[in-house]
């Protein structure tokens, strides 16, 4: 069937002009089935007016497109995310140059707010924060000039971001200066950057303009997936060099945010690029229900700013309804709470910001780097509980698994791995129960047959399944 030219009744064969005389059933019922699609508010060419503040020009011009994408990002930030009620535990990625380019501004504002309330970031946007607090001179330039030129002058580019060699050097010199103020033991990067932070709010000139000093001031967690890609690890490395003890677990921040996580009434997040800092971000999901069988139910808010496709491998987790196989979100919460902008994160964070800032109230800040061991507690105890793990088909309860470790059999020890309802195996006590522990020892429970057959690896003899709970 043709279009009709406009939204009138339908015109006789005759050309006459008049209505057919099935118009009004005929019409009634296209109408019942255009409106269904046309629920949207209505395009209007909006004129601006000099006086027009960000909020307003995003709510009245921004319509279609990209431009539709920021504002529908926007309305879910500064409406449900940030909603009291919601109780949404907000998260911000951050991957490409960010703080050189100075976007440091809006995050800081975000946090001051309650808006962000923990961060994973490559450490490259957390070493370039760190000039700011120091006073060291970053310059708008251009992309168009010499770069044996600028090489000869010591003058860095970053696209058209200008400073001096020396801030690189003055900024290394500081950080190894303060890494021997610092515990001498593992730490998570979250500690490692609070610490940073402390050390910026003590000594910098300007700390104020720094993410990592203000998220010390207000307690707002700083993780970096890949800590050693960047020059904060590098010169870590150097103190290591040097005889010192200072290191980075990441299996911290494993643990870490998984349980921040964990601990959330919803959790959200604000993907600026993509890259590692998404992906770590997401995985807090599976290792939650995959590998510790706590089930969560997936991220429930999710806006991810890119200029990346999924279709050619560069988009990290792609666009939102793929991760949702992986339970990284909520599927019942996809279509209405989740937005990917195709834009330069440097135009739209800041215009998402800005919206945010009018349209939202401030909440109080949640301060989570104090409540980290807390966090950390509830989520063992979860793991303890074995709450969600997945279960047996067969025999509908909870599967756990043993190793026995075998003094007598042979050097290195024997080990066997066992399911936790073996009669031999009897949850860890074995046939014998009053039997003394010289001949070996049970280790265990452990919730996936993996993390036995790694227990297994580690006592460092042959491995062998039991042949009656664990035939071949």
């Amino acid at each position: 069937m043709p279009h009709r030219p406009h939204e009138g009744p339908s015109r006789s064969a005759a050309g006459d002009g008049r209505p057919t005389d099935n118009t009004p059933a005929d019409g009634a019922r296209e109408a019942d089935e255009a409106a269904a699609y046309l629920v949207g508010q209505r395009i209007i060419p909006q004129r601006l007016a000099p006086e027009v503040t960000v909020a307003d020009l995003i709510d009245s011009s921004f319509q279609a497109y990209n431009a539709g994408r920021i504002g529908e990002a926007a309305r879910l930030y500064a409406g449900p995310m940030l909603d009291p009620a919601q109780d949404v535990t907000i998260c911000l990625t951050v991957a490409g140059a960010m703080t050189p380019a100075g976007v440091g501004g809006a995050i800081i504002t975000l946090m001051e707010r309650g808006a962000i309330d923990f961060m994973v970031s490559t450490g490259a946007n957390l070493y370039h924060d760190i000039h700011y607090a120091l006073n060291f001179a970053l310059h708008r330039g251009s992309f168009k000039l010499s770069d044996p030129e600028l090489h000869d002058a010591g003058v860095i580019r970053i696209y058209d971001i200008l400073f001096r060699d020396e801030v690189l050097l003055d900024t290394d010199r500081f950080l190894r200066e303060v890494f021997k103020t610092f515990p001498q033991r593992p730490m998570s990067t979250a500690e490692l950057h609070h610490l940073i932070g402390e050390r910026l709010l003590e000594l910098g000139v300007e700390p104020e303009q720094s993410v990592l000093a203000m998220a010390a001031r207000w307690n707002v967690p700083i993780y970096t997936s890949s800590p050693g890609d960047s020059s904060i690890g590098m010169n870590l490395a150097r103190h290591q060099l040097d005889g010192n003890a200072l290191t980075i677990d990441p299996l911290f921040d494993v643990h870490e945010t998984t349980a921040i996580v964990q601990a959330a009434t919803r959790n959200g997040v604000i993907i600026l690029g993509g890259g590692s800092p998404k992906n770590f971000y997401l995985q807090t999901q599976p290792q939650l229900w995959e590998v510790l069988g706590i089930n969560k139910g997936g991220h429930d808010y999710f806006i991810q700013i890119t200029q990346d496709a999924p279709q050619r491998r560069g988009l990290t987790a792609a666009t939102p309804s793929e991760p949702v196989t992986w339970a990284n979100i909520n599927p019942q919460q996809l279509q209405e709470s989740s937005v990917v902008v195709y834009a330069d994160t440097t135009i739209a964070f800041p215009l998402l910001a800005a919206y945010a800032v009018t349209r939202a109230a401030p909440r109080p800040r949640r301060e989570l780097y104090r409540q980290r061991e807390r966090m950390l507690e509830d989520l063992r105890q979860a793991y303890r509980e074995h709450a969600g793990q997945p279960k047996n088909e067969e025999e509908n309860s909870v599967v756990t698994y043993f190793v026995y470790e075998n003094w007598t059999a042979q050097r290195p020890a024997l080990a066997t791995l066992h399911r936790a309802e073996c009669s031999f195996c009897n949850n860890g006590v074995g046939v014998h129960p009053n039997a003394d522990t010289r001949n070996g020892a049970w280790h265990g429970p452990f919730a996936m047959l993996a993390n036995a057959q790694t227990a297994a690896e580690q006592l460092g003899g042959a491995i062998h399944h039991c042949h009656y709970c664990l035939p071949a």
